[in-house]
C-alpha cells in the first residue's frame, strides 16, 4: 500500500463535515480526491458513477439510487449524473442532516453549474490541487532544489509510487487531459489540441494573447477561447488577472497565463531533466509559474477564499503578485536567481514610493534557500515556508 501523504485540506474538510448537509471537492484528475476522502471518511460508502453500471443505475432511477446510498455516502465523479443533483437537494432538506453527502468530480464547469443550480447554500466547496511544496516538505518527499522540483511537479502518484515524471505526464495526457477534453468540446482533430497545449505552455508567465495563440495554432480565436475554458475548466491552467486600482492610469489589463502543476508544463516544453532547465531561456517564467501555483494551492488548501493578482503598467513596472488585504499591499516579486543583489529589489522599491502613503508589505520569492530580510523586504526561499 503506497505511504500516503497528508494534506493540509483535510483539516478544513473535517471541520466543515458537521457544518455543512453536502461537501463537494473537485480538482484535476489524480490530484489525490479519492484518496483523501477514504482515508478521512472511512465509515462512508464509495460509489463511482465512472462505472457503467452505477452510472446507469442513477440515471435510470435516481430515487432508487438515493434510497440504497441513503446516507454517509461519496458520489465521485458526480456530474456524470446531472439528474442527481435536484433528488439530492430534495434529499438533504428533507433530512436536516450534516455530513450527508461528500460529492467529488474533475471537472470544474459541469460541477460547478449543477450546484449552483441546485444547491446552492448546501455545500462547501473545496478544490483540491497536485500537492504544494509545504505538503511535500513535511512528508519528507520535497526535492532537494527547485530545479527537480520543477521537474516532478506535484501529482501525488509520481511520490506514492516514485514514478518517472516523463512516463507519468506522457500517460497522463493522453488518459485524462485527452479523455476530459474530448468530453467537454467537440475536437475533430487531437494533434491540433495537442499543439495547442504546447503553445500555451511556451506562454506559462506571460500575458495571454489569444489571438497569437490562435495564429500559431491555425484555428480560429472563438476556437483558442474554448479551448482554452477546458484546461481551465479541468483544472490544467489557470489565469491571473490585473490589479486594477489606479496607482498609475496605464496599467495593464491582460490577463497572464499559467499551469497548476509545473511538472506538466515542464514535461510540454520537453524539458525532462533539472539541468536541461537550468539553462532554458524560460526558465525564469518556470520558476514563476511553480511559485504563483504554491501561492494558488497554499489559498485553497487552508481555505482562505483569497483573490490574487498582478500589476503592470505600461512603462515596464511590474509586480508579479499582489494581495490586496484590509490594512495593506501584499506585494511578491519573484526571480529564479540563487544570489541576491541590488538589483533583484528594484520593483518592489519602485512600487512603494509609486503607492505613498498606502502601506506595503514587499516580499522576494527567489531560487535560494535562505529567509531574510534585505533592504527591508522579507526574502522567502522557494520552498515557501510557513506561507
Amino acid at each position: 500500500m503506497p505511504e500516503w501523504i497528508e494534506r493540509t485540506m483535510a483539516k478544513e474538510i473535517r471541520k466543515r463535515i458537521t457544518q455543512y448537509p453536502i461537501l463537494a471537492v473537485t480538482g484535476p484528475r489524480q490530484s489525490g480526491k479519492t484518496t483523501l476522502l477514504k482515508t478521512l471518511f472511512p465509515d462512508y460508502g464509495y460509489v463511482s458513477l465512472e462505472n457503467p453500471d452505477n452510472r446507469s443505475f442513477a440515471k435510470e432511477d435516481p430515487n432508487g439510487f438515493l434510497k440504497q446510498y441513503a446516507s454517509k455516502t461519496i458520489l465521485d465523479e458526480v456530474q456524470r449524473v446531472p439528474e442527481l443533483f435536484s433528488y439530492l437537494q430534495t434529499l438533504v432538506d428533507s433530512s436536516g442532516q450534516m455530513g450527508q453527502y461528500i460529492l467529488s468530480g474533475s471537472q470544474n464547469f459541469h460541477l460547478l453549474k449543477h450546484i449552483t443550480q441546485s444547491l446552492a447554500g448546501r455545500v462547501a466547496l473545496f478544490r483540491l490541487l497536485p500537492l504544494d511544496t509545504q505538503e511535500l516538505e513535511q512528508a519528507k518527499k520535497l526535492p532537494a532544489n527547485y530545479l527537480d522540483a520543477c521537474i516532478r511537479g506535484g501529482y501525488p502518484a509520481i511520490y506514492h509510487r516514485d514514478l518517472d515524471p516523463t512516463d507519468f505526464y506522457a500517460n497522463y495526457i493522453r488518459t485524462y487531459i485527452e479523455k476530459d477534453v474530448t468530453e467537454l468540446v467537440n475536437i475533430h482533430d487531437i494533434n491540433s489540441f495537442r499543439t495547442f497545449l504546447g503553445l500555451c505552455a511556451g506562454r506559462a508567465g506571460q500575458l495571454l494573447n489569444l489571438t497569437s495563440l490562435a495564429n500559431d495554432c491555425n484555428i480560429s480565436q472563438p476556437t483558442a477561447k474554448a479551448w482554452l475554458s477546458v484546461l481551465e475548466s479541468s483544472y490544467l491552467v489557470f489565469l491571473l488577472y490585473p490589479y486594477h486600482e489606479n496607482f498609475n492610469k496605464r496599467l495593464v489589463k491582460t490577463p497572464k497565463l499559467y499551469f497548476y502543476d509545473v511538472g506538466l508544463l515542464t514535461h510540454l516544453l520537453q524539458i525532462r531533466e533539472p539541468g536541461e532547465l537550468a539553462i532554458n531561456r524560460l526558465k525564469g517564467n518556470i520558476f514563476e509559474n511553480f511559485v504563483i501555483a504554491n501561492f494558488q494551492k497554499f489559498n485553497e488548501n487552508r481555505y482562505r477564499h483569497l483573490s490574487y493578482y498582478f500589476w503592470q503598467d505600461h512603462n515596464g513596472l511590474e509586480i508579479d503578485l499582489l494581495l490586496k488585504t484590509a490594512d495593506t499591499v501584499d506585494v511578491y516579486e519573484v526571480k529564479s536567481t540563487q544570489t541576491l543583489s541590488g538589483a533583484l529589489f528594484k520593483n518592489l522599491q519602485h512600487f512603494i514610493e509609486l503607492v505613498k502613503p498606502q502601506a506595503v508589505r514587499p516580499y522576494l520569492v527567489y531560487g535560494g534557500d535562505q529567509a531574510l530580510v534585505r533592504s527591508n523586504v522579507q526574502v522567502i526561499p522557494w520552498k515557501m515556508p510557513d506561507q
